[in-house]
């Protein structure tokens, strides 16, 4: 989930002409067919926390954020992870308020599947995966964005094992107890804290998948060193198309991720997908924070900043042409066995690429690859086979530490 760029940012009008775009791409009966005929693993979907802020019953048809039930069957998508995600602020690290906000997503999810237990199962193996597929049932797996609710004990890790989550973004935004943050300027650490070292052995232990998106790049290469089995990224993108973006991997990155055996999943966002986004957003904060040294937060220059920003600066939305880029470039470098999907629906506000705009858009995603001449084993791997295969190393590891 990246908060950075907030739903407000982009006009209702750029929305619609945006999405009136991504109706212009029409995949082929074949592309429909295999989205919806294989497992679709999407490993970042921010759903709990969009309907714990503000409530959807996404069983249904919402008519606002990225997902929902009938959006999702009709783009394919049968195993989405719902991330658990934690707020990356004082208020939350070290104060009880992380664990309690954890359990209550975790809640939330497991009362959306007793609403819909004909729509929904929790999925706590990749055996329940296949076999919710079978039954045409959708899985719901849980991955938890920012480890702060493990609040230095061990203990923690275990329940939340126990409650379903399956991966950990060891940190977000900022540095916490765990790892130092790609965002944050403070290294605390210099990588990974000692708990944090800790912590992801005992992750290989019990079979709790790491994920190495938000963490810094120290944190990263110590974590290759530590884990004994393939990690994953959950929603990255490449800094080769975002130069000086930290957040993304790079190719030394990708080649260490590559000798592990993990899997990197591309981040929809358009930020994550291209440069100019990124630089839009940044130039457009420098100037607001202008207006408001010089005219005040309150004034009416201030609130009419945006409306007027975007008039003369259209956001740069990613396309899906470059989102395939990303892909492509992975299995170029590192292999094809080492891509996925981690859309960061409900995460990413209104920046979300023309063609990508939600769950229903994943049969554009495989005209894409089919377009660039993947086969059709090719966009299975991609689709989900490659989070299975770690995902089960997990499994088997842990079980052989038992």
């Amino acid at each position: 989930m990246k908060k950075l760029l907030s739903l407000s940012l982009l006009t209702t009008s750029l929305v619609f002409a945006s999405a009136a775009h991504a109706q212009s791409i029409t995949p082929s009966a074949k592309a429909v067919q295999l989205a919806k005929e294989n497992i679709l693993i999407d490993t970042h979907i921010d759903v709990p926390y969009r309907i714990h802020n503000r409530w959807d019953d996404v069983a249904k048809a919402t008519g606002r954020g990225d997902f929902d039930y009938p959006r999702a069957i009709k783009g394919g998508l049968n195993a989405p992870f719902m991330s658990i995600y934690i707020p990356a602020n004082l208020e939350f690290e070290g104060k009880g308020k992380s664990y309690q906000l954890a359990n209550q997503l975790i809640d939330g999810m497991e009362a959306l599947v007793a609403r819909a237990p004909t729509k929904f199962a929790i999925a706590d193996s990749t055996q329940d995966i296949q076999e919710h597929f079978e039954k045409g049932l959708m899985s719901l797996a849980m991955g938890m964005e920012n480890g702060s609710p493990i609040e230095g004990d061990l203990k923690n890790l275990t329940h939340f094992f126990e409650r379903g989550v399956r991966y950990i973004t060891l940190a977000h935004s900022q540095s916490n107890h765990i790892s130092d943050s790609s965002y944050d300027i403070r290294r605390k650490w210099k990588g990974l804290s000692p708990f944090g070292k800790d912590l992801v052995k005992e992750m290989n232990q019990i079979g709790m998948l790491i994920d190495v998106s938000h963490i810094s790049d120290d944190a990263f290469y110590q974590v290759m060193e530590l884990s004994k089995v393939p990690v994953i990224a959950s929603h990255s993108s490449l800094r080769k198309y975002t130069p000086g973006f930290e957040r993304n991997m790079d190719d030394k990155m990708l080649l260490a991720l590559k000798k592990n055996g993990g899997v990197i999943q591309i981040n929809f966002g358009s930020s994550f997908v291209t440069s100019a986004a990124g630089a839009w957003s940044t130039k457009m904060k420098e100037q607001r924070t202008s207006v408001y040294e010089q005219h005040g937060k309150n004034s009416n220059q201030a609130k009419d900043f945006r409306k007027a920003y975007l008039a003369k600066n259209p956001y740069p939305f990613a396309t899906l042409a470059q989102v395939l880029d990303h892909i492509d470039h992975v299995v170029k470098l590192i292999g094809i066995e080492h891509v996925g999907i981690g859309s960061d629906y409900d995460g990413v506000g209104d920046s979300l690429p023309i063609g990508l705009k939600d769950v229903a858009s994943y049969p554009n995603l495989v005209q894409g690859l089919l377009d660039r001449g993947y086969s059709d084993q090719d966009i299975k791997l991609i689709l989900g086979e490659n989070t299975m295969r770690v995902w089960k190393q997990a499994e088997a590891f842990a079980a052989k530490s038992k």
